[in-house]
This record gives structure tokens, C-alpha cells and sequence, in this order.
């Protein structure tokens, strides 16, 4: 029983280390290809240039936006994360006693 355990606690360090290692295996060879001449790198003031789907840009590139939407933003992720919680409550829920119904109504209000 205790190889079942580790062995499955080897599968999870192969896919971490495959996870974090191809990332940076690309990052690498891009770099090296950067170096060594492969990919192009020739800035110019146009390419750095606010770019809107062929439109002239109008205005500076930084604009505030109004608050109301980082507001609703914060709305639907907090109601997103209740949801995930209330799934699978829901799926149990003729199962579960009078206390899991109270702890819901506490949560969800």
C-alpha cells in the first residue's frame, strides 16, 4: 500500500516538473534565438504604436475606466465562487440534514 502512495506522488512530481519545465524550456529557446540571430528583432516607433484594428488610435494609450465595472467584476466572482460551493451541497442536499441546510442559508446570505 505505501508504493501505491508514493507512486502516485511520483506521477504528480512528473507532471510539476514536465509543467514547469516546458515553459521554461521555451522561454530558453527563444532567448538563445534571439541571441544567435533566428527571430528578427528590429523595433520601430510604429510597432510600439497603440494598434486598433486598423483604426487610427484616438486618444493616449492609458485610459481610466469608469468604476462601475470593476464593481461588476467583483460581483461575479464572488457569486461565481458561491456557486462552486452550492454544486455540491445541491448534489447532497437529500441527504444531508437540517444543519447543512442552515449552514447553506448562513453562507449564501
Amino acid at each position: 500500500m505505501l508504493d501505491d502512495y508514493f507512486r502516485q506522488y511520483g506521477l504528480i512530481a512528473i507532471f510539476t516538473a514536465v509543467a514547469i519545465g516546458v515553459p521554461i524550456s521555451m522561454l530558453m529557446m527563444s532567448s538563445m534565438a534571439g541571441r544567435i540571430g533566428l527571430r528578427p528583432n528590429n523595433p520601430t516607433e510604429i510597432k510600439s504604436d497603440t494598434y486598433e484594428c486598423g483604426v487610427e488610435p484616438i486618444g493616449g494609450r492609458w485610459e481610466l475606466f469608469n468604476f462601475r465595472y470593476y464593481m461588476f467584476a467583483i460581483l461575479f466572482v464572488i457569486f461565481d465562487v458561491e456557486v462552486v460551493f452550492l454544486y455540491p451541497w445541491a448534489a447532497k442536499f437529500q441527504q444531508l440534514e437540517l444543519f447543512a441546510l442552515i449552514e447553506m442559508a448562513v453562507f449564501v446570505g
